[in-house]
């Protein structure tokens, strides 16, 4: 397929204002699937699993089997619909949505339709020069996820050209909170950074909330971005594309971007724009056509006949609500003047999405400075080295255990890495490394002494140097006693000795 012609970004908003719009899909954590007692693992147990082991007859549509709603999803669900402003339905219906799935074994999707749980909301974001933006929330509804394909025999993995898939029903069932916002508009050229922006409040609120781990990267939380274009001075909404499932922040960025450079294009040249899903492509950070968009006629939704409404107490709605926790822009900003963090240093720790981690390290005794200096360096470089998310390296407890080997003094800088290293290889705790290693510094002066005084005795020009004031050539001296005692000394004591020995 030709490559598709772009329109440069900034003539692009020249001649068109970006209309916007997101589908956020959450998984919920529940420990069992929204209408069936299949188990709901966390994702290293659910990755672990093998094909169709997490399912019930429910799951795999078979005959007689009947659903029954999740209580846990449901009071997420709403705790949810709050943290998004949303007034809460004191009744609400679930629906059947027909569609061919064939990773659904019923060959329908319980949803929601036009009873959604939660309707009439707004999250305000923030972007990285500190603006806040609101984004008006149409409706959260309540449904179940699908399961998955697998393609076979073709070169890309993909369903062109595949011989045959392979279906896996361990997701299908899963809950899931589908999150629709209203139309936005009037984020002019920061519609590509508004889009990731609001994906990343969406995925601080349920962290926050505790009801998903919300890692794109595992699809527990999944967008749908929405663009459209409109000539200036027209009222008329354009056609719009959806891109699906779009894996990461950046790539919702991209995504956005990109196809606002390419109907610009297409719009410029006379052409017009097909109503549609697209796949986005991360190796190249481009779209491609999927299937032509259904309106919500062509899902003839109707009332599941198997559920009853689900109508919440006002007495449960209200204590959910006592329970939101602190709303993610206002923690953010208060962590960061509790810790005295520029913006520029804040925004490292949020934009590596280890806000959580650092304040988790500085709760269990570790300095901001210091906890900010480990997540956003070091365990950050070996996360990446190793494809994996920091957060799965290492617990903030062991990272603020390290530091405090630091600040006593047992260990340097440089040996502390070695034993970060060894944590993460699973060698036990901070302590435990150094032991098992030999790490600590060498604290007895007899011994670093005894070295100098080698080292002395090797580089006696080095000694004479020092006796007449060129004390910068005591340098050479701290290497070899740091070489003999195998980098397990402080360098700031080792000088202390030499200028001491040196002067007697």
């Amino acid at each position: 397929m030709a490559a598709a012609k772009l329109m440069d970004f900034d003539k692009a908003l020249e001649l068109f204002e970006p209309v916007l719009g997101f589908e956020v899909h959450v998984e919920l954590n529940t420990n069992t699937k929204m209408f069936s007692d299949a188990p709901n693992p966390a994702n290293e147990a659910y990755h672990a699993a093998e094909p169709n082991t997490l399912i019930a007859p429910v799951d795999l549509g078979l005959p007689g089997a009947l659903p029954v709603v999740n209580e846990t999803a449901i009071r997420s669900s709403i705790s949810l619909g709050l943290a998004l402003g949303c007034s809460i339905a004191s009744s609400s219906r679930f629906a059947r949505k027909n569609y061919f799935y064939p990773d659904l074994g019923k060959n329908y999707q319980i949803s929601q339709y036009d009873e959604p749980i939660a309707f009439e909301g707004s999250v305000e974001v923030e972007l990285e020069d500190g603006t806040l933006i609101t984004i008006p929330i149409e409706r959260a509804h309540m449904e179940e996820d699908a399961g998955k394909l697998t393609h076979m025999g073709g070169a890309t993995g993909r369903i062109q050209g595949a011989e045959y898939s392979l279906v896996d029903y361990n997701r299908a069932g899963v809950p899931l909170v589908e999150i629709v916002t209203k139309v936005i508009t009037g984020t002019e050229h920061r519609a590509p950074e508004v889009a990731k922006a609001y994906v990343q409040a969406i995925r601080d609120i349920v962290r926050g909330l505790g009801i998903s781990e919300a890692r794109l990267e595992r699809g527990n939380l999944r967008c749908d971005a929405n663009v459209s274009l409109r000539r200036r001075g027209e009222e008329k909404l354009g056609t719009r594309t959806e891109t699906k499932n779009v894996n990461s922040m950046r790539s919702v960025e991209r995504a956005v971007r990109y196809e606002i450079q390419r109907q610009a294009q297409i719009l410029a040249d006379g052409g017009s724009i097909t109503q549609e899903t697209r796949h986005w492509h991360e190796d190249t950070g481009t779209t491609s056509p999927g299937r032509p968009k259904s309106d919500a006629d062509d899902y003839r939704y109707f009332p599941e006949p198997d559920l009853l409404p689900v109508e919440p107490a006002a007495e449960l709605i209200e204590e959910l609500r006592a329970a939101l926790p602190e709303q993610p822009v206002a923690r953010r900003r208060r962590l960061m003047t509790e810790w005295g963090f520029t913006d520029l240093e804040f925004q490292d720790v949020r934009n590596g999405g280890i806000l959580d981690q650092v304040e988790a390290t500085i709760a269990a005794g570790a300095a901001p400075a210091a906890a900010r200096k480990w997540w956003t360096g070091e365990i950050a470089r070996l996360a990446n080295a190793q494809e994996k998310d920091a957060a799965d390296l290492i617990s903030a407890e062991n990272v603020a255990a390290l530091q405090k080997l630091v600040d006593a003094g047992t260990l340097t800088d440089k040996l502390a890495r070695q034993v970060l290293e060894g944590v993460i290889a699973g060698e036990g705790t901070p302590q435990e490394v150094v032991d098992a290693r030999g790490l600590a510094v060498v604290s007895d002066d007899g011994a670093l002494i005894a070295a100098i005084d080698d080292a002395f005795a090797a580089q006696p020009d080095v000694l004479a140097k020092i006796k007449d004031g060129k004390v910068q050539a005591a340098g050479a001296v701290i290497g070899a006693v740091m070489k003999a005692m195998k980098g397990q000394a402080d360098a700031a004591r080792v000088r202390e000795l030499i200028l001491e020995r040196a002067a007697q």
